[in-house]
């Protein structure tokens, strides 16, 4: 059996301990998809122009954020890591000539454990966590994410953490949608269910409100998108497991890319 790839939007620190209809939909994720023997997490937070990978055996969390619940910075998610799967990414990495660098103690970012933390609770899945490149074109990002693609038929479930619509600058307290925030995520399902690489490797000139969307200081969190879809190339199949918003634009939505 191949595992999916996904790309899972990570919202807001806060995610952590809502208890809300997004923070359930990943617990039932969690249960639904099959049990992985790894994860390997390309994560927004960890921007980077090497591409970097954690060796780490035994992982720390790092609260990596300010101003949210108190109870936010109690949560820990001591999942370890794996040396053959560490070794197996450098592996495949070196076998597309793709220059990489060990990284020890860094520890878990938000983007990685906040997800987790619903989604295999119990933390006693090895995790792998893989750093972004923002300034690589979504091309390249693409190509790196199908570099891993193999891992998937070796039970390692390859996830992409980000967000799609992401502006922090302009969110509000409602809970009404923002049309233009729901009109590019709209374009932006269209070209994933047909697998239009050639519009969305251009989203920034095609997609409907793609500035308010993605704005320049924020486009490591679409970055991840390219990577999990990468690693679901020789399927090329996208479904959308779910779709909401907070604050009025911040998109939270999970893509399975790939069957199982």
């Amino acid at each position: 059996m191949t595992v999916p790839a996904l790309f899972v939007a990570h919202g807001s620190p806060a995610l952590a301990v809502q208890n809300n209809a997004y923070a359930r939909f990943l617990k039932e994720l969690g249960s639904r998809l099959p049990r992985p023997r790894g994860i390997v997490v390309f994560s927004a937070h960890w921007d980077s122009p090497d591409q970097c990978v954690d060796v780490d055996e035994q992982h720390i969390t790092l609260h990596d954020f300010y101003g949210f619940p108190e109870e936010v910075y109690t949560i820990e998610y001591p999942a370890p890591g794996d040396p053959a799967i560490h070794n197996e990414i450098f592996s495949l990495f070196k076998l597309h000539n793709l220059h990489t660098r060990p990284v020890q103690n860094r520890g878990l970012d938000h983007g990685v454990w906040v997800i987790l933390n619903h989604m295999y609770p119990e933390a006693d899945i090895p995790v792998i966590p893989l750093s972004i490149d923002s300034r690589r074109s979504p091309k390249e990002q693409y190509m790196i994410g199908g570099m891993l693609s193999s891992l998937r038929e070796q039970d390692i479930m390859i996830i992409g953490s980000g967000g799609l619509v992401h502006n922090l600058r302009l969110l509000r307290e409602t809970e009404e949608v923002e049309s233009w925030a729901a009109a590019f995520d709209d374009w932006i399902g269209e070209q994933l269910e047909t697998w239009n690489l050639k519009q969305l490797f251009d989203y920034g000139k095609r997609a409907p409100y793609a500035h308010e969307a993605v704005p320049s200081y924020a486009k490591e969190h679409f970055a991840p998108l390219f990577y999990a879809m990468g690693a679901a190339d020789h399927d090329r199949s996208a479904e959308k497991l779910f779709q909401s918003y907070d604050h009025g634009c911040l998109s939270l939505n999970c893509w399975m890319f790939g069957t199982f």
